[in-house]
């Protein structure tokens, strides 16, 4: 069966807030806010400002999880002065959910690579959530949207070595790419396991750089923006971003593809699929 995607060329907070309206779907309980922060340096993370509509209108908590790799996001002390110094916290109630351990274990019978995933264990606080993904490349993933948020950008500083290294925590940069890739669809089924399928998603597609907002030093986008997609299906939602740079006729185009292809990213959209957490198939509602 195919999911609804809406879709607005209209790049505003409020046009957000909007779009999450036409799907119907009302979070409702402790609502987490998944989104990227930032890593020091980058500068094409989308900023609090934009976001504020959004989280207002789920009355929602902003939520973040340290990362596996060197940097000012690997260790709780400094991921909060930095989420401080970006405006997170001066703006919204943010949880670090890795903050302190012990991680809290989600099972993944079903998976296909890995059969757990390693979260921060304040998300057992959460009974819904909204997943804010600034859609763009990404230098191992070849992109990044909802099924990475889901997956690493839920995962706990440990759950992120985890799903690199397809299991191995310690061969995160040296594991099978393709099992790398699988391992991301696996741990994103596992969170949406866990909430039930109560969670919506957004995608802005906006400073489309082909590198993420995890890099201290990333190219300048190299695409112009597009819009906003909101879908409560996470397959649906990037396999229609990804079908819309295809279409485009953005001199970028070639170079944003080069990345997702060169990293063979569209096998995460596969995997995901296979696992049945959505459907590759969509319709588009188009609402200027």
């Amino acid at each position: 069966m195919s999911s609804k995607v809406y879709f607005s060329k209209n790049i505003t907070g409020k046009e957000v807030v909007k779009l999450c309206k036409m799907t119907g779907k009302k979070l409702e309980g402790n609502v987490a806010v998944k989104l990227h922060s930032g890593e020091a340096g980058n500068q094409n993370f989308i900023k609090p400002e934009f976001w504020k509509a959004a989280v207002e209108y789920v009355k929602g908590t902003v939520v973040e999880c340290n990362t596996a790799y060197d940097g000012e996001r690997d260790e709780t002390k400094k991921h909060l002065r930095l989420l401080e110094k970006h405006g997170w916290t001066s703006n919204f109630k943010v949880d670090l959910l890795d903050a302190e351990g012990p991680d809290l274990k989600l099972d993944i019978p079903k998976g296909n690579v890995i059969k757990e995933n390693f979260v921060g264990k304040n998300l057992a606080k959460y009974d819904s959530m909204l997943v804010l993904s600034h859609f763009k490349g990404h230098p191992m993933g070849g992109y990044g949207g909802a099924l990475k948020q889901l997956s690493i950008g839920i995962a706990s500083s440990y759950g992120k070595a985890n799903i690199h290294g397809a299991g191995e925590p310690d061969k995160m940069w040296s594991s099978d790419h393709d099992s790398f890739l699988a391992s991301m669809a696996d741990a994103a089924s596992s969170v949406i396991d866990y909430f039930k399928g109560k969670i919506l998603y957004v995608n802005v597609m906006t400073n489309l750089s082909v590198d993420c907002d995890c890099c201290s030093v990333a190219e300048d986008p190299c695409m112009a923006d597009i819009g906003i997609l909101v879908s409560d299906d996470p397959v649906a939602i990037d396999q229609a971003c990804i079908d819309i740079v295809y279409a485009s006729d953005d001199p970028g185009r070639d170079h944003f593809i080069e990345r997702v292809e060169s990293r063979n990213g569209i096998y995460t959209i596969e995997k995901a699929a296979e696992l049945n957490i959505g459907s590759r198939e969509y319709e588009l509602i188009d609402v200027g």
